[in-house]
């Protein structure tokens, strides 16, 4: 089980920053590099002559990455060591972000994709982990909403030095790659601080999905209406008689609503004695909000109004459900279930693009609005189960 530095079985109440920065800067300093990375090497494999059939295909090793690195994470951080496994991740995610400079083959891209995304999916596991295990159990909803909203503005951050640094040259590849490895110093520096993996988890890897399903369906439909809904709310904006600008507008707003709620619903889940309730409501209001989409099409001030709170719902189901699960959890077992929760992550942002795309083929383009409605029914559905007939379970 986990060794807390302070306190008792770790139920301490104050903030132990230097594990928190640690944890924080490294993810964050990651979700700068992919906020930079993805549309990077999609222009530089256009600019090659890459069709866009083949540019996706290689984009989708992201996913498969994950669903790789994240089964084997706990066992190298059992092994290893938290800290020193996530220090080997930002060497080997550095070390791959400028190898795609290097590599002139397009065939070379896939195992740089899959070095570069296993890694920082390795450091998305273990941050998590570190953060869960290292907030006090009254302010973790606080604790995670400021890691969340950290993390969006990392995203952020990527596009925005994209526009500045181009797509030319080595400078976008060195300045991805400095950025991942100075999260390596908060990590060195706390690493005395990290929490200690001294046995192995209860169970097999696939059985944590299960264990905590509240928590890993809610990461599975963030990751399925966050993926979808973002790469394929230009088109379904466009078609319904939005200008391109006006959807561009619409996203920063649900981008914006990503980032202004996560520490605001931190603190309310704090506050609840069963964070499965809040969940169940955001779910509530995705669907809803899904459901009006069509509706809401004549007016691009009542979209943007709804597209707000939509999507600190949606960012919700991944902070709250982070939570909901480190109030479950503890030791190797958290770390697992920490790993099981990036794996479903992972599988939603394959099926989400997947699935609404094939119901806006079928249905037209509201399948766009069915199609991410019907991804929050299903999360509905899961929650109200757990609570009716599991009150006391996950």
């Amino acid at each position: 089980m986990s060794k807390p530095k302070n306190g008792a079985n770790g139920h301490r109440e104050d903030i132990h920053w230097p594990s928190l920065v640690a944890a924080i800067s490294a993810i964050t300093a990651v979700g700068i590099a992919i906020g930079l990375g993805l549309p990077l090497l999609s222009i530089i494999l256009e600019k090659r002559g890459i069709s866009s059939t083949l540019i996706g295909l290689n984009s989708a090793m992201a996913g498969i990455a994950a669903m790789v690195a994240a089964p084997v994470t706990t066992k190298l951080a059992h092994d290893v060591g938290v800290a020193r496994t996530m220090l080997w991740a930002v060497v080997l995610s550095a070390a791959s972000a400028l190898g795609f400079y290097y590599a002139e083959a397009y065939w070379m891209w896939f195992p740089l994709r899959l070095v570069f995304h296993g890694a920082t999916t390795t450091l998305f596991i273990l941050s998590e982990f570190w953060i869960n295990a290292a907030a006090p159990p009254s302010r973790r909803g606080l604790v995670l909403g400021i890691y969340a909203t950290v993390l969006s503005v990392g995203f952020a951050c990527g596009p925005l030095l994209f526009s500045v640094l181009g797509s030319e040259g080595v400078l976008p590849f060195v300045v991805g790659a400095l950025a991942i490895l100075v999260a390596a110093v908060p990590i060195f520096i706390a690493r005395r601080e990290s929490p200690v993996l001294d046995s192995k988890p209860e169970q097999h890897f696939f059985r944590y999905i299960f264990l905590v399903p509240t928590a890993t369906v809610a990461v599975f439909v963030f990751g399925a209406v966050e993926a979808g809904g973002l790469s394929l709310f230009p088109i379904y904006a466009t078609r319904t008689g939005f200008t391109e600008a006006q959807a561009a507008l619409l996203l920063t707003v649900m981008g914006i609503g990503n980032m202004v709620f996560q520490i605001p619903l931190g603190m309310l889940s704090d506050k609840l004695k069963d964070r499965r309730l809040l969940l169940s409501i955001m779910a509530v209001i995705g669907l809803c909000g899904s459901l009006a989409l069509p509706w809401l099409s004549q007016s691009w001030a009542l979209m943007a109004l709804v597209l707000l709170f939509w999507g600190g719902c949606v960012s919700g189901l991944y902070t709250v459900g982070l939570s909901h699960l480190g109030s479950r959890l503890t030791g190797a077992d958290l770390a697992a279930a920490n790993a099981a929760f990036v794996f479903c992550y992972a599988v939603g942002t394959v099926a989400g693009p997947q699935g609404i795309g094939a119901a806006i083929d079928l249905a037209g383009n509201h399948g766009f609005a069915w199609a991410i409605a019907g991804f929050f029914g299903l999360y509905v559905l899961v929650s109200v189960a757990r609570l009716l007939f599991k009150p006391k379970q996950a």
